[in-house]
């Protein structure tokens, strides 16, 4: 089996999440692929307006949709070692946590898919030198972005270009400014809205 991880808040789980997991799935080859949500990220502080019971139900539902529309059996799934362990998330102790326990069907190296925006700040992550040669990375680039310095091995995906943020999406809905129901699954926009999820800061 070839795995791939994709991190991040999933604060909410959007299309661009969605279509990145595809791009993984179809362009890469990867068998399955894991969305990590964080606990608690080290760079950053989680924005308020859903617990993480949401944030995992929402990327659930998110899941479904991608597996439903897959063939060929499930292939995405929600993998919440990050929450189970609690504190910071460190993304080599997720890492080598999924190698053992996947070590007796995985083909080669975990991949860890990145997006251009981490780049710059890679070489301060917690033993990046190590990540770098336990895990192959998939450095995602959408049309148009151009591969950036990056003095470690990588491969280069091209993704579809969503423009999509969770940053934008939360804005909208604190602003009741309809549009950002396209930008996430039909029923994740339900979960949302049936619970007032992020409708104030």
């Amino acid at each position: 089996m070839r795995l791939a991880v994709i991190g991040g808040s999933f604060n909410p789980v959007h299309a661009g999440h969605m279509a990145l997991a595809r791009a993984v799935r179809e362009r890469a080859g990867y068998d399955t692929v894991l969305l990590v949500p964080a606990a608690s990220p080290p760079h950053k502080e989680l924005s308020p307006g859903a617990e993480d019971a949401d944030r995992l139900a929402m990327l659930a539902l998110a899941v479904a949709e991608l597996n439903a529309g897959g063939g060929g059996g499930p292939w995405a799934a929600v993998e919440e070692c990050e929450l189970s362990r609690g504190g910071v998330s460190y993304t080599i102790d997720t890492i080598r946590e999924l190698g053992k326990r996947y070590a007796p069907s995985l083909e080669g190296r975990i991949a860890l898919v990145i997006g251009l925006d981490l780049v710059a700040g890679f070489s301060r992550w917690r033993e990046c030198d190590a990540l770098a040669r336990e895990a192959d990375i998939l450095l995602a680039i959408r049309p148009g972005e151009k591969d950036v310095p990056f003095p470690y091995p990588h491969r280069i995906l091209e993704g579809p270009l969503v423009p999509a943020s969770s940053s934008a999406i939360r804005a909208a809905i604190r602003a009741a400014a309809p549009h950002w129901a396209s930008l996430v699954p039909e029923t994740v926009y339900r979960y949302i809205t049936e619970r007032g999820l992020y409708a104030t800061r």
